[in-house]
């Protein structure tokens, strides 16, 4: 078993619907926060079952979902279909996306599940994608100090605000015998620390690496903002 394949099958990473529905309008409303203008051409990579992503929808022109897992994208457009300016793609149908044509790219909760190669290609393909002066944020970066306790102490915060506090005991006691776990200890999770981060992206060409705030309800994770070169701001050769 693959990461895509513990997201393409049912999985018990929310320890109830609470806790899911919760979480991701936590995630669109931070989105939502970021997009620039109401005019604004979003990428979500790695969205996920985004399950407000019509919060999103509201604040942009036009809203892409990019999901790996095949049932989630079913899922997702079954959700959604209504909404004009909202599409479901496939991470390889983000390379046919026209070429400077983005404003802003998202990907949270997103690089830990890849290798660093991966990420590389990633990110040379959101360049490409951005419009000159566009932005990526990358949210929910796991930095390589960041304990188990620290995040479940934040899980625990955020059930006993939200009201599935009691949930939330019962699911990290499963998730100790789950498949998330099993993965995690075959194919781990890829951290980063900020100066690391901050290289990867500034030689895939992005310019202006900065740390700001999370999305989501864990401060103790990392994101990072960083923009598409102006064609004013690229020196004559």
């Amino acid at each position: 078993m693959s990461w895509r394949d513990f997201w393409n099958g049912e999985h018990a990473i929310y320890v109830s619907d609470r806790h899911k529905a919760l979480h991701y309008r936590r995630i669109a409303q931070d989105i939502a926060a970021a997009v620039p203008s109401k005019d604004a051409s979003v990428l979500d990579v790695g969205c996920g079952e985004a399950l407000s992503a019509d919060l999103v929808a509201a604040a942009c022109r036009k809203l892409i979902l990019c999901e790996a897992a095949p049932s989630v994208r079913d899922k997702l457009r079954t959700r959604f279909g209504a909404l004009a300016n909202l599409s479901v793609v496939s991470p390889e149908e983000v390379e046919a996306l026209p070429d400077d044509s983005l404003d802003l790219v998202v990907a949270n909760s997103l690089i830990q599940y890849l290798s660093e190669d991966e990420l590389k290609r990633a990110l040379v393909t959101w360049l490409a994608k951005l419009k000159p002066g566009g932005e990526l944020i990358l949210a929910d970066v796991i930095p390589p100090d960041l304990s188990a306790l620290t995040d479940a102490t934040e899980l625990l915060g955020f059930a006993w605000r939200g009201g599935f506090f009691v949930a939330a005991l019962g699911g990290l006691v499963r998730t100790v015998f789950s498949d998330y776990r099993k993965l995690r200890a075959q194919y781990g999770l890829s951290t980063y620390s900020a100066l690391g981060i901050t290289a990867l992206v500034e030689a895939a060409g992005f310019k202006g690496v900065a740390r700001r705030a999370n999305f989501g309800h864990n401060p103790h994770r990392m994101a990072f903002s960083a923009r598409k070169q102006l064609a004013a701001e690229i020196p004559a050769p």
